[in-house]
């Protein structure tokens, strides 16, 4: 088993007075030659956007863009026609595809708006651009809730690419189980909130791990925790 540690204070930072980004893999000025990704797991930025600020319409291709509200109400409209709120409890995927262009603001003019936008690899090109938002559970009682397959039949959204996104909680003097679900991949797994044990390292708020070849990860929760994790392909794809 390799294990990569991902401090929270090491990632990269930019402060544009409406967005203040903490970046965990190389993004726009901030680079970091090996901090470039985690397999397909190309971005993982931790955003704050000012009231009534956003990204202004700008254009994505051949991108799977998964949008994780923390705090807040953000605003999106696309070129598919879509036009959504989505808010804290909420996920949202985008294929970016053949092409797409859209815009993300702050819908309050009073309150900040935090979020996670991870960008993940697909697995083949040139896909129908598509868009999703679901409910995710408020209460995951000491369990995981998978938000995001590969499984277009499932529950939970899907992307494309052999990976899965699934959100956790465990309170204190509990333990968490995670087995690998997919074949040759990895698994990130980020502390939004809280401290946790697991694989002989202590992790703290926004501190993250990545694991190769694990079949099975066990955390021990310090404190009440709230968890990220991410399992995906490590070998980036061959187009």
């Amino acid at each position: 088993m390799k294990k990569t540690l991902y401090r929270s204070k090491d990632r990269g930072y930019a402060n544009h007075g409406w967005l203040e980004a903490k970046h965990s893999f190389s993004f726009a000025s901030w680079f970091n030659p090996e901090k470039m990704n985690f397999g397909v797991l190309r971005v993982l930025n931790d955003d704050r956007v000012a009231p009534g600020a956003g990204f202004p319409t700008h254009p994505h291709d051949n991108m799977e863009i998964i949008t994780i509200p923390l705090s807040g109400v953000l605003e999106h409209k696309d070129s598919m026609g879509n036009t959504a709120q989505i808010r804290t409890g909420e996920v949202q995927v985008m294929s970016a595809g053949t092409g797409v262009t859209h815009s993300e603001y702050n819908a309050s003019d009073s309150e900040d708006l935090r979020l996670f936008q991870i960008w993940i690899f697909p697995n083949k090109r040139g896909v129908e651009p598509r868009y999703d938002q679901q409910f995710i559970a408020k209460d995951l009682s000491n369990g995981w809730q998978q938000i995001i397959s590969p499984d277009k039949s499932a529950s939970n959204m899907w992307i494309h690419q052999d990976a899965w996104l699934s959100m956790g909680q465990v309170d204190l003097g509990k333990s968490l189980t995670y087995k690998r679900k997919g074949k040759e991949t990895g698994l990130y797994l980020m502390v939004i909130e809280g401290e946790v044990n697991m694989v002989d390292e202590n992790l703290k708020k926004r501190d993250a791990i990545g694991i190769d070849s694990a079949e099975e990860i066990t955390i021990q929760a310090a404190i009440n925790s709230k968890l990220l994790l991410i399992e995906v392909p490590m070998q980036l794809p061959q187009y």
